[in-house]
């Protein structure tokens, strides 16, 4: 049966690995609701599919053509997968079925043994740097903003990156920026909250504070607005960008610290609010699983919350204000990120939406095509634009008049990458539907009915 805890022995186990692949690709193969949903699925059931004919023509039709894969079948099927996690809402037999079938996780525990086993090559180490250390990464950009912005727009340079470290030269980057999110958390006037009506925790992530700070500063607002007392605890990356290089031993450390840093605050009566979908999937899915003490870890994944989500909870207990003067209206059309799908929480961000006066709100379920890193690097860039062809035809069918809203900044990217339409989040809409200006997008504003004299939305 499938191990899912990596301080099990039993999950470095090879051999253990190698039963479990063939008893999972035989119930997929059985099964195949996944056929054409994601390049793994198409590649394995493509090589089971070419393996059978081969055996037919052969005159040997009657035997598994599972049982037929080889390593190299296995490493092709593990490289492909972008960790979207799609396949859990679509497979019948996920836990608790008996079957007990993950395909995400049983291809990141291969990786994982691959890595720990045969390690890699020097080119693969440097790139995991650069890409699995979100941190690092962030400092050395706010620190720098104008230099590696520059660099990340000049084609030589990107050049130079492709051939050394093998991130894709024609991959949009993030911009960064000199004042993070964590720098204007620390150092702002401190806010008297009297009498809150809760406490929110932010697990900021990544990319809101280097990239897109003022989301973060637009969603303090909005909650202290709203009589919430608003905290930052001390934190780092939430992990995932670790987790897709198959470092497990970093990915345990970066979670066991802060397992013990959110822990408490938990304990203290806060709930945690995660900027991104795929660092609240991590902190609700992953951390049970990597963590040390796990009870902790427990916890944590009650109190986390999506930002909509939390709004939404506010909206029902009558704490939101819900007058919208500067109310967006029209349409908007709303991508629902995969790692925000898969947690099985509804659609929180439409829903906040659709609370706004005259807006029409259409949704959009398809996969971006960036998923973390893995679009970053030259030999997935070219598949991860297909990827996204479906969502991207999907925006351009409603442009120019729609409003592109994504809760996942980094399908931002990507959006922006195959549309030319650079996406908001949806607290930038709620921000300035609620008529706040001090945090705006230093790039560009959303249009507004703010002429017109909007009722309120109870």
């Amino acid at each position: 049966m499938m191990v899912f805890d990596p301080h099990d022995p039993l999950y470095w186990k090879k051999e253990d690995l190698d039963s479990e692949f063939t008893r999972v690709l035989n119930v997929c193969n059985g099964c195949r609701l996944c056929d054409g949903l994601c390049p793994p699925f198409n590649d394995v059931f493509d090589r089971i599919d070419a393996i059978d004919d081969l055996q037919t023509a052969a005159g040997i039709g009657h035997d598994n053509p599972v049982e037929q894969l080889t390593k190299d079948d296995y490493t092709h099927v593990v490289d492909y997968c972008y960790q979207c996690k799609l396949c859990y809402p679509k497979c019948p037999y996920t836990p608790p079925h008996e079957y007990m079938l993950d395909f995400p996780r049983l291809l990141l525990r291969a990786q994982a043994i691959e890595v720990k086993e045969d390690g890699k090559s020097l080119k693969e180490k440097v790139r995991d740097t650069f890409l699995g250390d979100a941190d690092r990464t962030g400092k050395i950009g706010s620190a720098f903003p104008a230099i590696i912005n520059w660099a990340n727009h000049n084609p030589t340079v990107r050049s130079l990156m492709q051939a050394t470290i093998g991130i894709h030269k024609d991959k949009k980057l993030p911009v960064f920026y000199g004042e993070t999110f964590r720098d204007w958390m620390d150092n702002r006037p401190k806010v008297q909250v009297n009498e809150p009506a809760d406490k929110v925790a932010i697990f900021f992530t990544c990319m809101v504070n280097n990239n897109k700070p003022w989301i973060g500063k637009q969603f303090v607002e909005i909650l202290e607005a709203n009589n919430v007392l608003v905290i930052a605890p001390e934190q780092e990356c939430c992990g995932m960008p670790e987790l897709g290089t198959g470092d497990v031993a970093k990915t345990t450390a970066t979670i066991d610290r802060n397992v013990a840093r959110l822990n408490p605050v938990v304990k203290q009566g806060y709930k945690i609010v995660a900027m991104s979908p795929s660092c609240s999937l991590m902190l609700r899915d992953e951390y049970e699983n990597y963590a040390t003490n796990k009870e902790a870890a427990k916890e944590i994944k009650a109190a986390i919350l999506d930002p909509s989500e939390y709004l939404l909870q506010l909206n029902r207990k009558k704490l939101l204000k819900t007058d919208f003067p500067a109310s967006i209206g029209g349409q908007i059309t709303y991508h629902l990120p995969c790692h925000l799908r898969v947690q099985n929480i509804g659609y929180p961000s439409r829903d906040l939406l659709k609370l706004l006066p005259g807006t029409n709100v259409s949704m959009v379920q398809q996969c971006s095509g960036h998923d973390g890193s893995w679009s970053m690097k030259t030999e997935f860039f070219p598949i991860s634009l297909e990827v996204g062809k479906k969502l991207f035809a999907a925006i351009e069918k409603e442009q120019p008049s729609a409003t592109v809203v994504s809760d996942c900044v980094l399908s931002h990217l990507h959006i922006e990458q195959g549309t030319n339409t650079d996406p908001f989040h949806p607290i930038e809409v709620m921000y300035h539907s609620m008529g706040f200006t001090q945090h705006k997008n230093p790039a560009r504003t959303l249009k507004s009915n703010i002429a017109q004299a909007l009722p309120s939305v109870s």
